[in-house]
C-alpha cells in the first residue's frame, strides 16, 4: 500500500518526540516501528497511561488521558500536518489512525 515505508514525525511542541515508519497499512490503521526522539520523554508517561486505560477498559478516564496526549503532541505526515488523529505508542511500537479534517463531535 501507499503509507508502507513512510515516516510520520510525533512532536511535542517544536521537538520530535518521535519517528514512526509505517510496516503496514490495515484501514483505518497504520501500524509502524517507533523510534523515540529527544522529547518522547515528556510525553512517553501520557503513552504508557492510555495503554493502561485501554486495557482495564476505563474508557471515561481513557478519554480524559487521550485528550492529554492530543494537547500535547501533534502528528506529522510527509505531505503535512494530520488535523486529527487517535495515536498509541508501546515500546518500539506505534498504530494510529488520522485525518486531515478534524473528527465530527457528536
Amino acid at each position: 500500500m501507499g503509507f508502507v515505508g513512510e515516516i510520520w514525525r510525533v512532536l511535542h511542541g517544536r521537538e520530535l518526540a518521535g519517528e514512526i515508519t509505517i510496516e503496514e497499512a490495515d484501514f483505518p490503521w497504520l501500524v509502524g516501528r517507533f523510534t523515540p526522539g529527544p522529547a518522547f520523554a515528556a510525553v512517553k508517561p501520557l503513552f504508557d497511561r492510555d495503554l493502561e486505560l485501554m486495557e482495564s477498559q476505563d474508557w471515561s478516564e481513557w478519554e480524559e488521558a487521550y485528550a492529554a496526549i492530543r494537547k500535547e503532541v501533534s502528528l506529522v505526515a510527509p505531505s503535512g500536518p494530520a488535523a486529527e488523529f487517535l495515536l498509541h505508542i508501546e515500546k518500539d511500537e506505534a498504530w494510529f489512525r488520522w485525518s486531515d479534517t478534524p473528527f465530527d463531535e457528536s
